[in-house]
């Protein structure tokens, strides 16, 4: 443990008495801290101290988060977990649509922080897939598995037969646990740029994926929605 390096995170955040609490927070969990007041510094010190994860606040003084968002996503895939006083769904999706990986509403909780600051850190290496999905080809989670190889799902060892559409949008999730993907993305990674804005054909398929691997489809166990958002894959569990 004395020997283990240890991961930089940047707080761009102007309110002093949040950026202290972070700061406090993640140096008692053993991170390397930097901060940053304004976009402009925030920009300048991914490029020169290359932290391994961005904790982004979209309201900074002298310019949009988003703007910060889609800057570094030219040159960069360091994970950015959005903490912003912003609540409403077109902005968390427009965040994600942009290249965030995770995005949390102030206030929030201390667990629940660091939790998703683990799970974007994982991220980081894996190039959009699960480790277990990079060495074995296949995502496992509780009695789930989808095995990329054969194009199969399996609940508790019984293949479940989902349809091909049904297929392509649960191995896309599977792909990128634990992260949201917005209905924007996924219906243009599925059906190409030209694909309809209307999310219902999301829906339709997801109330039949739900039906044939969740045991209560109104308590999800592994595809959360993001409630005006998109959807959530469950992450693997770790031993």
């Amino acid at each position: 443990m004395a020997n283990e390096i240890k991961r930089k995170i940047l707080i761009a955040e102007d309110d002093p008495g949040i950026c202290t609490f972070l700061r406090a927070t993640l140096l008692a969990e053993g991170y390397d801290v930097i901060t940053a007041h304004d976009g402009q510094n925030a920009l300048g010190m991914i490029s020169s101290h290359c932290p391994d994860c961005v904790l982004l606040d979209l309201g900074l003084p002298d310019m949009d988060g988003n703007q910060i968002i889609q800057s570094i996503r030219k040159w960069t895939h360091t994970p950015i977990v959005v903490i912003s006083a912003r609540s409403m769904e077109d902005d968390k999706a427009r965040a994600l649509d942009l290249g965030a990986d995770d995005y949390m509403t102030k206030p929030f909780g201390t667990v629940e922080l660091l939790a998703r600051i683990r799970t974007a850190l994982r991220h980081t290496h894996t190039t959009s897939e699960t480790g277990e999905l990079a060495l074995t080809g296949c995502y496992r989670v509780g009695g789930l598995e989808i095995d990329y190889n054969k194009c199969r799902v399996y609940l508790d060892g019984e293949d479940v037969h989902l349809t091909p559409n049904e297929y392509r949008i649960v191995a896309l999730l599977g792909k990128h646990a634990g992260r949201v993907l917005t209905y924007k993305s996924m219906l243009r990674e599925l059906w190409g740029p030209a694909a309809s804005s209307d999310n219902k054909i999301l829906r339709v398929h997801m109330a039949g994926i739900r039906r044939k691997i969740e045991p209560n489809p109104n308590e999800p166990r592994y595809i959360f929605t993001e409630v005006g958002v998109g959807y959530r894959m469950a992450e693997e569990e770790r031993p």
